[in-house]
């Protein structure tokens, strides 16, 4: 689908912005590569073959009945007596000495009883750790320094880093995201309506603005999660609540000026309706004022989550977060490893983010040509 000649000459801005386009080209690979968090990192295979049978256990649930074993709970993929049961098909007694088993059939000296007896296989993740996997560190204390097993070392509950900074990452993201549309579209909605409209309806909402933003939103966060458990999306309607009164001021201030500029009397004297004029003429012009604020909108919400994490009131324990790491490290600072990761990660993504939507922002202004 070709592009409007607008939209083409704005393309053509951001990809004259090095630094824009480079960054977008950097977070686009790797909030991509974190989609594919349960690929790169899982403590259940990704493939495994079992009797000549293909299963994907990261997707699917297995139980070690399902592999020959005696119990219907989930396989531990980990243990060498369910390693064995894949490896051998089912067909020796896997709770004697499973290893050596695993190593005859590695090395094609296994003698299978039955004929047509195949070798079964498994395919770990690059990462053989999900967010949420307690690690045995053969008699050393958590946290742990990175090594070869775990190349940014453990958190203080034997969890590995790296897993839990590509899950945190893309739940970072996908919340700064979501807060960021949400409250974009209500912020610039309510700006409109006050600014296009004017009079009574501005001095109104104004007055119900300045009660709003005096609410304290973390006492707010704190009673809520007292009496509802932490959840993913109930943070995001706090946040949303509380975040949508940021755009209203530039917003409401655009359409205060442009709502006596000539084209819109015109507009008027014409019979459009109101609500085609403030979206179809008036918001595009208010747009630039709009994306300057959209960098402190999004880094925002990463640090109020981080924050929040931080603090103990944000997501649940549950889930991979940045501020928990960030926590982890002011707890632990005899292992640097974790700062210097909480350290890194911060910085790259918000740097990125920012450098993205400054792009975006000279796009969008006519004013600005780059050659």
């Amino acid at each position: 689908m070709a592009l409007s000649p607008l939209n083409a000459r704005r393309w053509r801005n951001f990809k004259a912005n090095r630094r824009a386009y480079w960054s977008l080209w950097i977070f686009a690979v790797l909030f991509g590569l974190s989609l594919f968090a349960e690929v790169l990192a899982n403590d259940k295979p990704l493939l495994v073959s079992y009797r000549g049978e293909w299963r994907m256990p990261f997707l699917r649930f297995y139980s070690e009945a399902d592999f020959g074993g005696d119990f219907k709970t989930v396989a531990n993929y980990k243990s060498p007596e369910v390693q064995c049961l894949i490896v051998t098909g089912g067909l020796v007694d896997c709770f004697d000495e499973p290893e050596s088993m695993i190593q005859a059939v590695a090395l094609d000296r296994f003698d299978a009883a039955t004929e047509g007896f195949q070798k079964g296989f498994i395919l770990w993740a690059p990462i053989p750790y999900s967010y949420n996997t307690i690690n045995e560190l053969g008699g050393k204390a958590a946290p742990s320094a990175p090594d070869t097993d775990h190349w940014l070392g453990t958190d203080d509950t034997s969890r590995d880093v790296l897993a839990r900074v590509i899950y945190g990452f893309r739940l970072s993201v996908a919340f700064a995201l979501i807060v960021t549309v949400l409250t974009s579209v209500i912020g610039i909605a309510a700006g409109a309506v006050q600014g296009y409209f004017g009079g009574k309806v501005d001095l109104i909402f104004q007055r119900f603005l300045e009660i709003w933003s005096g609410t304290p939103e973390l006492y707010v966060i704190i009673i809520v999660f007292s009496v509802w458990q932490r959840s993913f999306w109930l943070l995001i309607l706090l946040m949303v609540m509380f975040g949508w009164t940021r755009l209203i001021g530039v917003v409401r201030a655009e359409f205060l000026r442009a709502r006596n500029f000539e084209y819109v009397r015109a507009a008027k004297a014409l019979g459009v309706p109101d609500r085609v004029i403030m979206f179809r003429h008036v918001l595009p012009n208010a747009m630039v004022a709009t994306l300057t604020m959209l960098p402190f909108v999004v880094t925002g919400a990463v640090g109020s989550l981080a924050t929040l994490d931080y603090l103990g009131f944000g997501l649940p324990a549950s889930l991979p977060s940045l501020g928990q790491l960030s926590r982890q490290a002011q707890q632990n600072l005899q292992m640097p490893s974790l700062a210097f990761t909480a350290f890194f990660t911060f910085a790259i993504m918000l740097s990125l983010l920012v450098f993205i939507f400054e792009g975006v922002r000279d796009a969008f202004d006519p004013r600005k040509t780059f050659k």
